[in-house]
């Protein structure tokens, strides 16, 4: 049998929601996977092009192989062609893409019954966090929060007068060197001030309150500490609030920066942080998110009878 996901990108963080709310993004990594063999291959194309891992290291095939296990199955042979447009190491949740697509994939060909709680566990247990893979799997904005039974993943309301946009320059960030930069403790007075914003990003998503989306983009868990290390991102952020933006951080550790806006200065914002960028000799590229995007989408390709599409919940 030959499965065929579909799994959106991601933006984390969005200011104050550092490792819990997330962000589904309209670019795409879309897989099938043909059960054959007795090794795991892995063809990839578009952005996974610059993927140079050996097969077994790889995302997807380690999401394929770890939903496997937390299926019961054995380890299947298969070859599985991956083709992406998400842009990798930017800030947009590639690694949380190919994760689950690899575990939606084994759970689709070898139907192992798997439901969708099973696959942001599997994804966050590779990923360490869950804020891309939740939307991942989900669509929409998600907050997503840890219990001693494990994840719970809650649908964030996005009000419709409000838009973000995500200017992304054609270099990567280093992930794993930006969460290094990040202090072990914080004193308890930024905690508070932390909590406070992480609460107003989740109110003001939902109503459009700009006060407290100006104060939810000004991060000071993990901001503070990675901003030095992209490159232009000061001028980014302040062309972005001068165009009318409540306010613009990084997506995810970066390079990418986002900003909430109104959605009448929505086209204003977008050019300024574009023109920003090219002040600085980098030609970015905007994504613009004005509509809520679907989660995960699996189809059968093989089995006529069975190839209707479901969407994530």
């Amino acid at each position: 049998m030959t499965v065929r996901v579909g799994v959106p990108a991601s933006s984390s963080n969005i200011g104050s929601g550092f490792d819990c709310v997330g962000v589904a993004i309209d670019r795409w990594l879309v897989a099938t996977a043909t059960l054959e063999g007795s090794v795991v291959c892995i063809r990839r194309r578009g952005t996974l092009s610059a993927v140079r891992v050996h097969a077994d290291q790889d995302l997807v095939t380690r999401g394929f192989r770890a939903a496997c296990a937390a299926g019961g199955a054995p380890a299947a042979g298969v070859t599985i062609d991956a083709t992406s447009n998400i842009p990798i190491g930017c800030g947009l949740g590639s690694s949380a893409a190919a994760i689950v697509a690899g575990a939606l994939l084994a759970d689709g060909a070898l139907e192992l019954g798997l439901s969708r709680a099973q696959i942001l566990e599997i994804g966050t247990t590779i990923e360490g966090h869950p804020d891309n893979v939740a939307p991942a799997i989900h669509g929409g904005a998600v907050l997503s929060v840890h219990t001693p039974t494990g994840w719970i993943s809650s649908p964030l309301k996005i009000a419709a007068g409000i838009e973000i946009l995500i200017a992304v320059p054609p270099f990567p960030n280093d992930t794993k060197a930006a969460r290094a930069a990040l202090p072990l403790t914080l004193p308890h007075a930024e905690a508070v001030i932390a909590a406070s914003r992480a609460a107003a990003l989740v109110q003001g998503l939902a109503t459009g309150d700009g006060a407290l989306l100006t104060a939810a983009l000004d991060d000071v868990l993990h901001v503070p500490y990675r901003r030095a290390h992209i490159y232009g991102y000061d001028i980014v952020v302040a062309a972005a609030k001068n165009a009318g933006a409540y306010g613009a951080t990084l997506s995810g550790a970066g390079s990418a920066v986002l900003a909430i806006a109104p959605c009448e200065r929505g086209p204003d914002v977008g050019t300024a942080m574009l023109c920003a960028w090219r002040s600085q000799g980098v030609t970015a590229e905007l994504i613009r998110c004005a509509e809520r995007v679907s989660g995960a989408i699996v189809t059968g390709v093989s089995e006529p009878t069975h190839s209707v599409a479901t969407e994530g919940s």
